[in-house]
């Protein structure tokens, strides 16, 4: 499969994830009212997808190493699509709530894949334009989804906004599938089956303790202990499935902070804007989505620029400015009532947020071989889920004392991507440890190469 099809099918994989999530949320008043379901059934139609898909993230990018970014996207794409299509057909609420875990099931095969592919199909020094389309395109599909959703809605009804899944998935996957080549360079690599038991039940009770109300403190507990038993497992054996040479990358671990509270704070701000537009201005749906197409505009604007950007300032000085914007946004947001202040900051969290995404997914994808582009992919994904949970929990806890005290607690959440930001490398020098096809340079200092797995091959 040749990189521009690759590029297509990534950026088609990654649309696919984010107008469903979008969509869903114009559909859940309609499907609730025709199923006559309750409204903690609606909140799992969310809550089930979003424990699968961030439980098995990491997992999955590892069997993409092992089998096959293209094989694991191919099965990911057309599972995300057949599961779509049952929820359009389910009977009741309880089918729609278990199919909604199976599609997360194959959107975690789908989403680490798709920053696989691009790691494996294009140099590490020409991979930031492709994630630069990547991230925004799936600012399209986020602008896109509440008026798609909302005209399929009124018009067809709520299942409609599953089908339109079906079509991509088969045009993308069953190429994918088809696609044959020599083995990939991570098939050698061994996979850790209880390491993967102990991430997928970490991550399962801290999101589900996130994202349901009342708030889960056992499941936090749990969370903590998993977490101890999986770093004293992934030290002792043999093949771990966090590569100590990936998540001991100081370049990485920070890129996956700064996306972890940017992300955080982006999507906990948009839930108290949320409430103020359509609470205490008492805008509907469809305006209150109006209103924040600037943050859509600026964050595709601002990934297209942002290959220029590091080219003239470098990783670590882009990602400060960038971020220092997000902050900025925050806070102009915690003092909004007019429509051009609404827009200004708006506009400000999507040109911060935007640059963010390329630049430090940038961090993540170059500094993985190609061996383990799929496990780099994948705890990229993980922080773009956890942070959202993180984010919109802070502020549900912080909104009994008004929406100012949440928003300047979320812009000091933000503010931590500023000190993380440190960490990362200063110049495209320092950040490219390596050539093209993903072979390393003749001279790369201690911190310039993720190892973890077989030489990458061109």
């Amino acid at each position: 499969m040749n990189p521009r099809w690759t590029m297509a099918s990534s950026v088609a994989g990654a649309v696919v994830v984010a107008l469903d999530g979008t969509v869903l949320t114009v559909a859940q008043p309609r499907l609730q009212q025709e199923l006559g379901a309750s409204l903690a059934e609606v909140q799992w139609t969310s809550t089930a997808y979003l424990v699968a898909v961030a439980s098995l993230l990491v997992f999955a990018g590892r069997l993409g190493d092992r089998y096959g970014q293209h094989r694991v996207f191919a099965l990911g794409m057309l599972g995300f699509g057949a599961a779509s299509a049952g929820i359009g057909v389910a009977p009741g609420v309880g089918w729609v709530i278990g199919l909604r875990a199976l599609q997360g099931v194959f959107g975690a095969l789908l989403q680490p894949a798709t920053l696989g592919m691009l790691r494996a199909a294009f140099p590490a020094d020409r991979l930031t334009r492709p994630l630069a389309v990547r991230t925004a395109a799936i600012g399209l599909a986020a602008a896109a989804g509440p008026l798609v959703g909302g005209a399929l809605v009124t018009a067809l009804g709520w299942r409609a906004v599953f089908f339109v899944n079906v079509l991509p998935s088969l045009v993308f996957g069953l190429p994918a599938l088809l696609r044959k080549g020599r083995p990939p360079a991570g098939s050698r690599t061994p996979l850790d089956v209880p390491g993967a038991v102990l991430v997928a039940v970490t991550l399962a009770c801290l999101v589900h303790s996130l994202t349901t109300r009342p708030f889960s403190g056992s499941g936090l507990a749990v969370a903590a202990v998993t977490t101890a038993v999986l770093v004293r497992h992934e030290r002792r054996t043999a093949g771990p499935l966090l590569p100590p040479s990936v998540i001991g990358s100081r370049a990485i671990a920070a890129a996956l902070g700064v996306l972890l509270t940017v992300s955080a704070a982006l999507f906990g701000a948009l839930f108290v804007a949320t409430y103020v537009l359509q609470r205490r201005l008492g805008l509907d749906p469809l305006h209150s989505a109006l209103r924040g197409l600037p943050l859509a505009v600026l964050m595709v604007a601002s990934a297209a620029l942002c290959p220029a950007l590091l080219r003239r300032l470098g990783v670590r000085a882009a990602i400060t400015a960038a971020t220092a914007l997000l902050v900025l946004g925050v806070l102009v947001l915690s003092e909004a009532g007019s429509a051009p202040v609404f827009g200004c900051a708006f506009a400000l969290l999507g040109a911060g947020f935007g640059t963010v995404m390329v630049a430090a997914t940038q961090v993540i994808v170059r500094r993985a071989e190609v061996a383990v582009a799929g496990v780099a992919g994948g705890l990229q994904q993980t922080a773009l889920n956890i942070g959202p949970a993180v984010g919109v929990a802070t502020a549900s806890a912080l909104m009994g004392t008004g929406t100012g005290p949440a928003l300047l607690t979320l812009a000091a959440v933000a503010a931590v991507g500023l000190l993380l930001a440190r960490a990362l490398p200063g110049t495209d020098a320092q950040e490219a440890p390596s050539g093209a096809g993903g072979v390393v340079s003749i001279t790369p200092t201690a911190d310039e190469r993720v190892h973890g797995g077989a030489a990458a091959r061109r």
